[in-house]
């Protein structure tokens, strides 16, 4: 799997505060990938890492109510995002929901990792897997779910 990573990073405004400082504490990692943000939480880890000297390629989308979610939705369809960082205000209602949905929904199809909060972001971004070489992540298997022949294939297994 090893490769240059596109990271999408996503923040509400309650929680832009928090994306910058998350993204400030992961910035040498984070220097090393092409960032995809929406267009205030870009701009606003674009202006700290210039204020700390770091560089780093970001690419800016529109704001999220304005069409940023769902241009960054399409791009993990496209599968041009690799892992998704959103952090969501869960305590105050959001216009744009639909596209909130939408963008969490395909990341989830698209088996695309997302975090929607600091710790499972620091525990995804530091994995050792984005690092094997012989990693490749399984596809969801979305087939209908049969209990009694999944409970005999279970039952003529040997599980030790």
């Amino acid at each position: 799997m090893k490769k240059q990573l596109k990271i999408a990073l996503v923040a509400h405004d309650d929680r832009k505060q928090d994306m910058v400082e998350w993204a400030l504490y992961n910035a040498e990692m984070l220097s090393e990938y092409k960032l995809v943000c929406t267009g205030t939480t870009g701009s606003l880890i674009q202006q700290a890492f210039a204020n700390k000297g770091i560089e780093a390629e970001i690419i800016r989308k529109k704001s999220g109510p304005m069409g940023g979610d769902a241009e960054i939705a399409a791009m993990v369809v496209n599968k041009e995002i690799d892992f998704c960082v959103f952090l969501i205000d869960d305590l105050n209602a959001n216009p744009h929901d639909a596209d909130i949905r939408m963008l969490l929904r395909q990341c989830r199809i698209h088996n695309v990792p997302i975090a929607c909060n600091r710790y499972s972001a620091d525990l995804m971004i530091t994995s050792s897997l984005w690092e094997k070489e012989d990693y490749s992540p399984s596809d969801p298997i979305y087939v209908k779910f049969d209990r009694e022949g999944f409970m005999k294939s279970l039952e003529e297994e040997n599980y030790e």
